[in-house]
């Protein structure tokens, strides 16, 4: 046998394991992977109590760049495994991936007493491999799928809320402007008022003063209310329409939630079965 072809196929067999859970392999990868992303972030959640930090802190330090060396080598056999590896690196789950491990190599490069907070915070990022946890999750994928497909929609009525609390607040600023003692001082802090009254918040930092005011915000609370439903319909009817996939993820762009009888990615084209 070609050392070529040992190569291919433990390239092939890589893939399978990594990105595929319809093997016992890949499902004791997943659920190996899916405790180890729960412990790590444990650990960052642990290392932020100060109590714990000061008594274990060195422990949780080798623990966390034991978990680091970890992801980093199963990023790089991610990226092996591919045959197109930039396509993985530059899609969301690739940023995800980097993002987990990066900041604690950085960490490294960072010194001095005033960078000590830029540390903490690059440490902070390392939350991201939560998210990860959503590709292991077919529940998960319908869900992205269903955000995806509303995108077009959601933006419509984003811009939609935009206009209105734009409207409302220069309505409002006409109303209580110019009474004396009135938070409404401008029309940008209306429209922020406007915001925080829309989405049912309510901080309470800035309030009508004048009947006719209080009675546009009681139309502005209520509306809200119908506000709030519109995004969470468009979601809700694109779950429903979703279709069903797969854990079968394409040899070259890496891109997973393909239909049960595909034959090619439906995000670059390539033959799934090759």
């Amino acid at each position: 046998m070609k050392p070529e072809s040992r190569l291919y196929q433990l390239r092939e067999r890589l893939h399978e394991i990594i990105f595929e859970a319809d093997t016992p392999e890949g499902k004791a990868f997943d659920v190996a992977l899916i405790a180890a992303i729960l412990t790590s972030v444990l650990v960052v959640m642990l290392e932020s109590v100060p109590e714990i930090h000061d008594r274990w802190g060195g422990l949780l330090y080798a623990v966390e760049w034991l978990f680091t060396v970890l992801f980093t080598v199963e990023y790089l056999l991610r990226l092996y495994s591919v045959r197109l590896p930039w396509k993985y690196a530059t899609s969301f789950f690739g940023i995800v991936d980097l993002l987990s491990i990066l900041p604690t190599y950085l960490s490294l490069f960072v010194a001095g007493t005033q960078s000590l907070l830029v540390i903490r915070a690059l440490r902070l990022l390392r939350v991201f491999r939560i998210f990860r946890l959503v590709k292991y999750s077919r529940a998960g994928l319908v869900i992205m799928q269903a955000m995806r497909s509303s995108r077009p929609k959601i933006l419509v009525f984003f811009i939609f809320v935009v206009l209105l609390v734009t409207i409302i607040g220069a309505v409002m600023y006409l109303v209580e402007g110019g009474e004396e003692g009135s938070q409404f001082t401008s029309i940008p802090r209306s429209v922020y008022w406007a915001i925080v009254t829309l989405t049912t918040v309510g901080y309470g930092d800035i309030t009508p003063i004048t009947p006719l005011g209080q009675f546009l915000s009681a139309i502005v609370m209520i509306l809200g209310y119908s506000v709030i439903a519109v995004p969470t319909g468009i979601v809700t009817a694109e779950l429903f329409q979703a279709r069903r996939t797969n854990t079968q993820a394409c040899r070259y762009c890496a891109r997973e939630g393909h239909d049960d009888d595909a034959v090619f990615c439906k995000y670059c084209g390539a033959r799934l079965n090759e």
